[in-house]
C-alpha cells in the first residue's frame, strides 16, 4: 500500500456525521483509522468502505473519547499502523436541550465529559502523534456558542470551551505545522438529533429558524471537515467556521 497516501484518526466514526465523513475521505483514497465504542459499527463501517473502496486500508479501534488512556491507545496504535497521520477530528458529543435550572449535575458533568473532555484528550494525544511531521485536527462545536439559542446553556458551555481550545492549541502548535479548527453546525439529521428531527412541530420550528430554510445534512458538515483535513489547506488554523445554514450571522426572513 502506498505511503503516499494521507491517513486519518477518526474518533466518533461510526455517527451521522462520522460515517458521511469516512466515506468522503475514502472516496479520496485516504486510510482510515476509525475510532469509536461499539465494535459492529465499526466494523459494518469498515465492510461498507472497503467494499465501495478497496483501494485503500481501514482499521477499527475500540475506545472511550472521554478517558484519556484510551485517547493515548488509540493514536499510539494509529501511529504504528500508518505511521505519519495527516489529520485527526473529533466528532463525539451530545445533545441537552434544558435550562440550567433542570439540568441536574450528572447531565452537566455528562455534557463536559463528552464535548469537552474529549475534545482536549484528542488534540493532547493528536498533537503529541504530528509533533514531528505536523497535520490538522478538526474539533466539533455548536452555533449555540456564537448565538445565544435557549434552553443551551450546559452545550453551549461545553462547546465554548472547545472554541478556547482551539484558539489556544492552534497558537501552541503553530511552530510545530499542527493547524486546529473548528466546525460550529446548527441542526443536523443524524440519529443523536433523531429526537428534534423526527418531531415533526420541532423540525418545522428548526427550519424556520436557519436562513437558508433547511436543517443540515451529515454531507454538509463533513464535506467542511474533510477541507479542513486536506493536506493542501496549509494556510487556515485557529478558525470556528459555522456550518449552520446562516444561522449564526443572517437573519431569517420573519
Amino acid at each position: 500500500m502506498s505511503q503516499e497516501l494521507p491517513a486519518y484518526v477518526v474518533i466518533g466514526a461510526a455517527g451521522g456525521i462520522g460515517t458521511a465523513l469516512c466515506r468522503l475521505l475514502a472516496a479520496k483514497g485516504a486510510r482510515l483509522f476509525l475510532v469509536g465504542q461499539t465494535a459492529g459499527k465499526l466494523d459494518a463501517l469498515a465492510a461498507e468502505l472497503r467494499e465501495a473502496h478497496p483501494q485503500s486500508e481501514y482499521v477499527t479501534h475500540v475506545g472511550d473519547a472521554t478517558k484519556s488512556a484510551d485517547m493515548d491507545s488509540a493514536f499510539t496504535a494509529a501511529t504504528a499502523k500508518f505511521g505519519t497521520l495527516a489529520g485527526a477530528t473529533n466528532l463525539v458529543g451530545s445533545i441537552i436541550l434544558k435550562p440550567a435550572h433542570l439540568t441536574t449535575d450528572a447531565e452537566f458533568e455528562q455534557t463536559l465529559q463528552l464535548n469537552t473532555y474529549s475534545a482536549f484528550y484528542t488534540v493532547r494525544a493528536a498533537a503529541k502523534a504530528m509533533m514531528t511531521t505536523g497535520g490538522s485536527i478538526v474539533l466539533a462545536s455548536t452555533v449555540a456558542t456564537r448565538i445565544g439559542l435557549m434552553n443551551h446553556e450546559a452545550i453551549a458551555t461545553a462547546k465554548g470551551a472547545v472554541n478556547g481550545l482551539v484558539l489556544s492549541a492552534a497558537a501552541t502548535y503553530a511552530p510545530r505545522n499542527i493547524r486546529v479548527n473548528a466546525v460550529a453546525p446548527g441542526l443536523v439529521k443524524t440519529p443523536l438529533a433523531a429526537r428534534i428531527t423526527s418531531n415533526e412541530l420541532a423540525l418545522k420550528a428548526s427550519t424556520a429558524m436557519h436562513p437558508l430554510g433547511r436543517v443540515g445534512e451529515p454531507n454538509d458538515v463533513a464535506t467542511a471537515i474533510t477541507w479542513l483535513l486536506d493536506p493542501a489547506t496549509t494556510w487556515v488554523t485557529g478558525q470556528l467556521i459555522g456550518i449552520d445554514g446562516g444561522l449564526s450571522t443572517v437573519k431569517a426572513k420573519g
